[in-house]
């Protein structure tokens, strides 16, 4: 769906077996293949995570493109990219610009495209009942 699009360069690696507790920020692109227990964010724009099948996140991640394989507990925030692969699950909110998701992966949360602010107010209306007539 998204093409060959050049993302940054990932410079930073939790490798498994390691496991991290507290909230990460980062520049560029990071991969997660341990533990994080704590909010991952970017601090740069064009950024990229992966989160690496067999990987848990148990805090929210915030980045410009967010790929996700392992395990993520919390709110997600792509601000371009979501790619959600096979293995996926995701345990809270996600909130993206362009997604893509894959057969097998799992979100328990909202689905929310950016820029669909103005539909918001659209769920604060009441619905609409269409009765049929019977015969």
């Amino acid at each position: 769906m998204f093409g060959k699009k050049e993302h940054a360069e990932i410079k930073t690696l939790v490798a498994q077996g390691t496991h991290i507790e507290g909230a990460m920020k980062f520049r560029e692109g990071l991969r997660v293949d341990g533990e994080v227990h704590g909010a991952i964010e970017a601090a740069s724009e064009g950024s990229l995570i992966v989160i690496s099948e067999g990987a848990l996140v148990d805090g929210g991640l915030v980045a410009d493109h967010v790929i996700i394989a392992g395990t993520v507990r919390g709110p997600v925030l792509a601000r371009e990219s979501l790619e959600l692969q096979p293995q996926a699950r995701v345990e809270g909110d996600v909130q993206y610009k362009a997604l893509e998701m894959q057969q097998g992966a799992t979100i328990s949360g909202q689905l929310r495209p950016i820029g669909a602010a103005a539909t918001a107010s659209e769920r604060d209306k009441p619905s609409i009942r269409l009765a049929a007539k019977s015969a």
